[in-house]
């Protein structure tokens, strides 16, 4: 019996005793290649008869099951990351919204402070304004009566050398009674 055998160049020959091959040894008329086959089928078999597609199909089927679960896991994680996200962006809106409203209130009440500051100033110069008015007036009315002062009193010097220059004991007598006389006419 010659089996057809592929050659190196790709065509078939047969495998003779003559070649120099010797015969495939079989059993019960089944070569290797049968034997193999059969054992197969045997197995196949077996495994039909011990029900392991089904029990490869439960582990499969808890796979799949556990798979759902840690997909549906990640889902749920996902989700709960999505609004814990939302949340933290709506945190930091807000937050950036509180940080441009206390900087404009910083800024308002620092624009109050120097304004108050900027009136208290011009009161502050007002007032000294004022107090070195009062104190210049205070000044001129002082050099004013000290003027007087002294122009009275040199008045009062130069009338006294002008009365006694003029006015002699007759003088004075006819003087003082003449205001006498006048006291007595507004007494009656």
């Amino acid at each position: 019996m010659a089996d057809p055998v592929a050659t190196e160049n790709g065509e078939t020959g047969a495998h003779t005793e003559e070649a120099g091959h010797g015969s495939y040894p079989t059993a019960l008329g089944f070569d290797s290649n049968g034997w193999v086959a059969l054992a197969m089928i045997f197995v196949l078999g077996v495994m039909l008869w011990k029900k392991v597609p089904s029990i490869i199909g439960a582990a499969m089927d808890k796979r799949i099951a556990a798979i759902r679960g840690e997909i549906e896991e990640a889902s749920n994680l996902r989700a709960e990351a999505e609004a814990l996200k939302a949340e933290y962006e709506a945190k930091t809106a807000n937050a950036d919204k509180e940080a441009a409203a206390m900087l404009d209130r910083a800024r308002e009440e620092a624009g109050q402070i120097v304004a108050q500051a900027e009136a208290d100033a011009d009161a502050l110069i007002e007032r000294r304004g004022r107090l070195a008015e009062e104190k210049i007036a205070a000044a001129e009315r002082s050099a004013i009566a000290e003027v007087r002062a002294r122009a009275a009193s040199a008045a009062t010097a130069a009338a006294a050398a002008l009365i006694e220059r003029k006015h002699d004991a007759d003088a004075d007598k006819a003087l003082v009674d003449r205001t006498i006389s006048n006291m007595d006419a507004r007494l009656n």
